[in-house]
C-alpha cells in the first residue's frame, strides 16, 4: 500500500537518525510519523497536533498501514505533551519559522545536546534562523527540495555552537551553500528576487530607515555570495 507523503515530508524523513525516538509536532494526517515506523528510521513516534480532526486521521492512518503499536498519539499544543525523557528528535514540518520558533522557546529543555531538532518552515526560514541563534542553537546542516513548485528548506538543528548570522546569511545559511544541492541557484533567484521587491517597496515607504538598511545588506550579500558560488562552480 503506497503512503501519499509528499517530498517535503520525505525529505524530514531523511535527515532523521536510524533507530531514532521521535516528536513529530504538527504531524496532521500522519504520513511523517508512518513513513518513518514503516521505513524504520524511528523505532517510536510520539505525535501531536493542535486540531482534533486531523489527529482523528492520523490514527485512522496508523491502522491502516500497520503502525499503531509504536505511536502515541496527543492533542496538543507544541511540545505540551512530549516528555523529555521519550525523545531524542524533534521534527516540526509544514508551520511558519515565527512559530517553529514560538515552539522552541516555550521549551527550555530543548537547551541539551541530546535533542536533534529537523525544522522545515513554511515561511520567514529568515527568521527562524536569526532567532536559533539568538536562543543558542547552531544549524548542523540544511539543504532544499523541491515539492509542487515550491522550494522548502529542511534544517537539521542542535543546542550549542550557534553562529552569529549577518543579514545575507539569514536568508541563505553557510550549510546551506555547502549542501551543494542542485536547487541553489533557483533558490539564489528566488531569494534575490524576493528582496528586491521589498527593498522597493521600503524605499516608496515611510518604514524606519534601520529596516530599509537590513534588506538592502541582506540583498547585496545575497548578491556576493552568488558571485562566489558561482566562480567555484566554475573551477
Amino acid at each position: 500500500m503506497k503512503l501519499p507523503i509528499s517530498k517535503r515530508l520525505l525529505c524530514c524523513a531523511e535527515k532523521v537518525h536510524n533507530g531514532a525516538r521521535v516528536a513529530d509536532i504538527g504531524c496532521d494526517h500522519g504520513y511523517l510519523s508512518i513513513e518513518l515506523l514503516r521505513s524504520g528510521k524511528a523505532s517510536y513516534v510520539h505525535a501531536c497536533d493542535l486540531r482534533a480532526q486531523p489527529l482523528e486521521k492520523a490514527k485512522t492512518n496508523a491502522q491502516r498501514f500497520s503502525v499503531a503499536e509504536n505511536i502515541r498519539f496527543s492533542l496538543a499544543d507544541g511540545l505540551q505533551a512530549i516528555n523529555p525523557n521519550e525523545v531524542d528528535t524533534i521534527i516540526c514540518a509544514g508551520m511558519g519559522g515565527d512559530l517553529i520558533t514560538q515552539i522552541i522557546a516555550a521549551c527550555p529543555w530543548l537547551k541539551n545536546e541530546k535533542y536533534r531538532l529537523i525544522l522545515q518552515a513554511q515561511s520567514s526560514g529568515q527568521d527562524l534562523r536569526r532567532n536559533l541563534s539568538l536562543m543558542g542553537f547552531g544549524i548542523e546542516e540544511e539543504t532544499l527540495v523541491e515539492d509542487g513548485g515550491f522550494l522548502y528548506q529542511v534544517m537539521c538543528v542542535r543546542y550549542g555552537k550557534p553562529q552569529i548570522l549577518t543579514p545575507g546569511q539569514q536568508y541563505i545559511s553557510p550549510q546551506l551553500l555547502m549542501s551543494e544541492s542542485d536547487l541553489i541557484l533557483s533558490y539564489f533567484e528566488r531569494i534575490e528576487n524576493a528582496l528586491i521587491l521589498t527593498v522597493e517597496g521600503l524605499q516608496k515607504s515611510d518604514r524606519p530607515q534601520e529596516k530599509l538598511e537590513y534588506y538592502e545588506t541582506a540583498l547585496n550579500e545575497v548578491r556576493e555570495m552568488r558571485k562566489r558560488y558561482d566562480s567555484q562552480r566554475d573551477l
